[in-house]
């Protein structure tokens, strides 16, 4: 599992960007930032929605059973970044599904369950992630879940602080330098500034807002509140 080091780094230096912090977030797309990759837009075609509502349909029914986070932990999925607080949204991965997505598709196991926390403190189902390797073609991923309904993404062009610094501190800033909301998005930059760089970390993933009001964002929005488009 060594390949999954560098995104556990990443994700808990991201902090910034999962945080409900003061909604600067509100009305941003997953497209306007520099550190995500999205992949594109295919014609719709016959049968497209049909089917990404099913992988849908097969979700619902299959985490029923999660809306207690009690029940996804005793079943293998556990706290991603446990120690980085008031995050957007909750994931709650399973090694054991990430592994298997890796040569099969089961939307009734999901890679990551998705929550929010809710006001008084209790957390909410709001959602699944499934992942891909970050090798996989186009066509495999539009077979899984059509590219003309959902969009997946990756974790792109990555400066991460230099060895040895005060990470949390260098990407929590309203303008950091470094991690997933950094003014770096470039190799050269980043040398520049002594950071690591990281042409892209994780592999393919998607997020799916099951429980979305409108059929609409289940696949445009994402739980915590940013939209693909």
């Amino acid at each position: 599992m060594r390949s999954y080091l560098p995104g556990l780094v990443l994700l808990c230096l991201a902090a910034p960007l999962l945080r409900a912090q003061d909604g600067s977030l509100q009305g941003m797309t997953m497209a306007d930032s520099p550190h995500i990759t999205l992949t594109p837009e295919w014609p719709e075609r016959p049968g497209d929605r049909a089917r990404a509502d099913s992988v849908a349909a097969v979700a619902r029914e299959a985490v029923e059973r999660y809306r207690d986070v009690a029940a996804a932990e005793a079943d293998g999925y556990k706290r991603f970044a446990p120690r980085v607080r008031n995050q957007r949204v909750f994931h709650y991965t399973s090694t054991r599904a990430a592994i298997a997505a890796r040569f099969r598709f089961d939307p009734a196991a999901p890679t990551a369950l998705l929550y929010k926390e809710e006001s008084g403190g209790g957390l909410r189902l709001v959602g699944v992630m499934y992942t891909m390797p970050a090798d996989a073609p186009l066509a495999e991923l539009d077979r899984r879940i059509p590219l003309s309904v959902a969009r997946w993404h990756q974790h792109t062009n990555i400066c991460l602080p230099p060895r040895g610094s005060d990470g949390s501190g260098a990407v929590d800033a309203a303008d950091p330098e470094f991690g997933v909301r950094g003014r770096i998005a470039t190799r050269e930059a980043c040398q520049a500034a002594g950071g690591r760089w990281f042409d892209r970390m994780f592999g393919w993933m998607v997020h799916v807002n099951l429980f979305a009001a409108s059929p609409d964002a289940v696949w445009t929005e994402e739980p915590g509140g940013m939209r693909h488009h």
